[in-house]
């Protein structure tokens, strides 16, 4: 540890610990939760609240060494073997520990059980797991997937399976880029459902796996998207919302396109022609419900959730991180199958090109047409990526199409409104934003009353106008109320 790390403070993988606790179980649920995790340290000699170096005499230290190993070993069950080192920080000898990511999962403190004592890492802090956690951890401890486990409870017929297999030949199809790709899908029997983990075959007879019922949509398994569009930032006014339900692949598309009807539609000009588009790249949106669908935790009865805020489009898939994979890899395009069973059926089904690229390609798509770079947020719970909306750099021409037509939030509602991507007509208020705007950018510190002479409307209708502007992030004030200075962020 340096100094700058202790000054960076706890975080997922290091905690701290001004003395060694009477009882040991003070600390021995951080050691089981970062053997349930991606590992961590735990740093003796270091307060906690004030991160100031304590350190231990050199008379005591190797004492203390001995009786961390005697603790670890006695308390938790599997068996783990931390490293312990000294180190000298600041001029004062610390204990570190530092425990690695098992593979023998559930870790738990023996005294406390199975049932009492498994507990993860949650953004910094120690947890209990709950029901759905622990079970998650006994697949990855058994290399087992969730979705090639037995569905009981569900029957399916000959014919369900036949129906399967063709609607998922109707897809591949459809997902098909090139007339040669196309030409080359092979029909899907129940040999290869078998050999994905779809279908579990028993003394000559099949039955369902959990990937039957989450690709159908049915089996008792709630799998659902939620789609909403909200105004302002946060979730605390919602303009519409939505919820589907039924396969995969109709999800996939139920979504994709809710999220087309409420972004801005633009344009660009290449040569001497005009191109409709979007502000976000489609592909990338599309992509990142597919990863969502193809690699969130099943056992987690949470939904997908795709939110469209003003600055963002954000989307959450419940379950931590498969064991063994990171942010930073995941960035990198190393891929980590949560779902083997739906991992074949989607790639069948032209839903996925190449494994570990779709997040780097999704990076870079995004990037190319101007945004900011995705954000990836959580891990531990649920993940989290945001893709903000609004240029980082206009250089490329691209005109908004901003609170044109009366979709949610007052933008374009494009695609599949009938209008073929054509740019609708602004409406009175609209035009009147649009020349409140151009006048704020000639003179960005008169008042509100002039603004709303030059206009000719009322002066609270321009109050309206300013109060929206500003929600939205278009106009930024700065100075003093008595003097303020408008800037316009496009």
């Amino acid at each position: 540890m340096t100094i700058e790390e202790i000054l960076a403070g706890e975080s997922k993988n290091v905690e701290f610990k001004e003395n060694l606790p009477e009882k040991s179980i003070k600390y021995m649920k951080s050691v089981v939760a970062f053997a349930n995790g991606t590992g961590g340290k735990i740093i003796f000699g270091i307060a906690d609240k004030t991160r100031e170096v304590v350190g231990f005499d050199k008379e005591d230290v190797f004492k203390k060494m001995d009786a961390i190993a005697n603790a670890v070993s006695d308390s938790c069950e599997p068996a783990i073997i931390p490293d312990i080192t000294l180190q000298t920080v600041d001029g004062k000898t610390v204990i570190v520990v530092e425990v690695s990511e098992g593979r023998q999962r559930p870790y738990y403190i023996k005294a406390l059980g199975r049932d009492g004592g498994v507990y993860v890492r949650v953004a910094g802090t120690t947890r209990l797991a709950d029901e759905y956690m622990i079970k998650e951890l006994l697949f990855e401890g058994s290399n087992r997937y969730y979705d090639q486990a037995l569905c009981t409870g569900l029957n399916v017929t000959d014919e369900d399976i036949d129906a399967l297999c063709k609607a998922m030949k109707e897809q591949a199809v459809r997902n098909a880029r090139t007339e040669e790709q196309k030409a080359s899908i092979k029909d899907v029997g129940r040999q290869q459902l078998r050999s994905w983990g779809i279908l579990i075959e028993r003394d000559g007879k099949d039955f369902p796996s959990n990937a039957f019922a989450i690709l159908k949509g049915n089996g008792g398994l709630h799998v659902a998207t939620q789609c909403g569009v909200f105004k302002g930032t946060t979730k605390a006014v919602f303009v519409d919302r939505r919820e589907y339900t039924g396969p995969l692949w109709e999800q996939i598309d139920e979504a994709f396109q809710f999220v087309l009807r409420n972004i801005h539609l633009g344009a660009t000009i290449v040569g001497i022609y005009r191109q409709d588009v979007y502000e976000i790249p489609p592909d990338a949106i599309r992509e990142l419900i597919i990863n969502a669908m193809v690699h969130r935790s099943y056992l987690d009865h949470g939904t997908i959730q795709v939110a469209v805020y003003d600055n963002r489009l954000e989307i959450t898939s419940p379950g931590k991180l498969p064991m063994g994979q990171t942010m930073e890899r995941m960035k990198e395009g190393y891929s980590k199958i949560r779902n083997e069973a739906l991992a074949h059926a989607f790639a069948y089904m032209n839903l996925i090109e190449h494994w570990g690229s779709g997040i780097p390609r999704i990076i870079d798509k995004v990037k190319a047409a101007g945004l900011q770079e995705p954000e990836f947020i959580g891990g531990e719970v649920d993940l989290r990526i945001n893709i903000y909306r609004g240029q980082v750099d206009t250089n490329n021409a691209i005109i908004n199409a901003n609170d044109t037509k009366n979709g949610a939030n007052g933008v374009n509602c494009g695609a599949n409104d009938g209008t073929n991507g054509a740019e609708m007509p602004l409406n009175k208020e609209q035009t009147q934003i649009e020349k409140l705007l151009q006048i704020i950018e000639k003179n960005p510190s008169a008042t509100q009353a002039y603004y709303a002479e030059e206009i000719g409307i009322s002066k609270r209708t321009v109050s309206r106008m300013f109060a929206t502007l500003q929600e939205k992030g278009r106009l930024v004030q700065s100075g003093t109320k008595r003097k303020a200075n408008w800037k316009i962020i496009r």
